[in-house]
């Protein structure tokens, strides 16, 4: 019974060793992975950028002048249309024509009534000339002298007015045809073959040059920072992407909206839908108002947690502190941001999204590669645990021991 007990009692201290080495291995084990980096990382700076200064602002596309061709002639048939709608014409191009049987029958009338006036005012000048020949004689008195000489006068004036009265024929005449005023591209046709027509009736509608222009709705506090000259960049709805520079603000703002129509001479830029902007159309743009000098970081840099931004800064001792930054503007691959960091600050500069507070980094070689922005979307494949980048590789290629019999 003693050597049970004596038994017992040894193998409870032998127990109790075991438990106690297993706990301080444990405990060394938990202080070991603590040590341990989470990430090798490469850190940045931020630095100062000159960030474009953009004011958006939307509007509709408009025809920059739109003509509107009537005819000049009443009373008239249409006899043919020449051009639709969309299509481009030069100035002096004919557009319609109209039936001109009438005005050529009246152009003829008032050319023989003009040589009719001609000849009689020709004999009146013979008759003339004879009366002042005869004038010395006396053998024609001085009141049929005087006949002979009103006579001719009045033959001149007829000659006269039956050559206005040709012309007005004449220019009657070119009135049947209807022709451009200005280069531009037909917006709208109402001629119809058939249709007599009165005077000044609208035929088509001509967007001169085939100009447009953009008419931005700018609000009033916003009015003061855009200038005649100012560049703007326009995207229509339909993909189309146009520049143009400001040409004018308009002079009035709308005492309900408090906006007011700054007007901009746009063009396509080149594009494979340069062509497919339209009076008309719905247009977002942005008026280029200069640069400012920004602190920016690289766009990884940047992680989004909970709806906030944080950057992870990187301390004296390789440990990373979660700092939340509000961010401002955003151009190419860099961010503006306006609070929360320093110049000098030096930041984790992608793979922050694998980090959390307080974490034990290795930080990459200065002159080793730097993540470039295009790998940033990749973060997990480039963000490898150092513990695994560390493993000893003599484990994996030691040769396996043969236990002795």
């Amino acid at each position: 019974m003693h050597l049970l007990s004596h038994r017992a009692r040894a193998l409870a201290v032998a127990c109790a060793a075991v438990l106690l080495l297993a706990a301080c291995g444990g405990k060394d084990e938990k202080k070991t992975a603590n040590t341990k980096p989470a990430l090798t990382v490469t850190t940045t700076t931020p630095t100062e950028t000159m960030l474009p200064v953009m004011l958006a602002a939307n509007g509709n596309l408009a025809a920059w002048q739109e003509a509107i061709i009537g005819a000049e002639a009443s009373g008239l048939r249409i006899s043919d249309v020449l051009v639709g709608v969309g299509d481009r014409v030069r100035r002096g191009q004919v557009l319609a024509r109209f039936a001109a049987a009438t005005l050529q029958a009246e152009s003829s009338q008032a050319r023989a009534s003009l040589a009719e006036a001609e000849a009689a005012a020709a004999e009146a000048a013979n008759n003339a000339a004879r009366a002042r020949t005869l004038q010395q004689t006396g053998a024609m008195s001085a009141s049929q002298i005087n006949q002979y000489i009103t006579a001719e006068a009045t033959a001149r004036a007829r000659v006269a007015a039956a050559r206005a009265q040709l012309d007005q024929q004449q220019v009657r005449l070119s009135q049947s045809a209807v022709h451009a005023p200005d280069d531009g591209i037909i917006s709208a046709r109402t001629a119809t073959v058939g249709a007599v027509v009165g005077n000044g009736a609208e035929l088509f509608r001509l967007i001169r040059k085939g100009r447009l222009e953009w008419r931005a709705e700018v609000t009033s506090d916003e009015l003061g920072r855009i200038t005649p000259g100012t560049r703007a960049l326009v995207t229509a709805t339909s993909g189309a992407r146009l520049e143009g520079r400001v040409r004018m603000i308009g002079p009035t703002v709308d005492p309900q909206t408090r906006v007011a129509l700054v007007y901009v001479d746009v063009n396509p830029l080149p594009g494979p839908a340069s062509g497919s902007a339209r009076a008309g159309m719905f247009a977002r743009g942005e008026f280029d108002l200069g640069a400012q000098p920004a602190l920016t970081v690289p766009q990884p840099a940047v992680v989004v947690r909970e709806g906030f931004n944080y950057v992870f800064r990187v301390n004296p001792d390789n440990r990373v502190s979660q700092v939340k930054v509000q961010i401002g503007r955003i151009a190419e691959d860099r961010v503006q941001v306006l609070s929360g960091v320093t110049s000098g600050m030096r930041i984790v500069a992608s793979g922050g999204g694998f980090l959390n507070d307080g974490d034990l980094v290795r930080v990459a070689d200065a002159n080793g590669p730097v993540p470039s922005t295009a790998a940033a979307g990749a973060a997990p494949a480039a963000a490898v645990p150092a513990s695994a980048a560390s493993a000893p590789a003599s484990a994996a290629s030691a040769p396996a021991r043969k236990d002795k019999p």
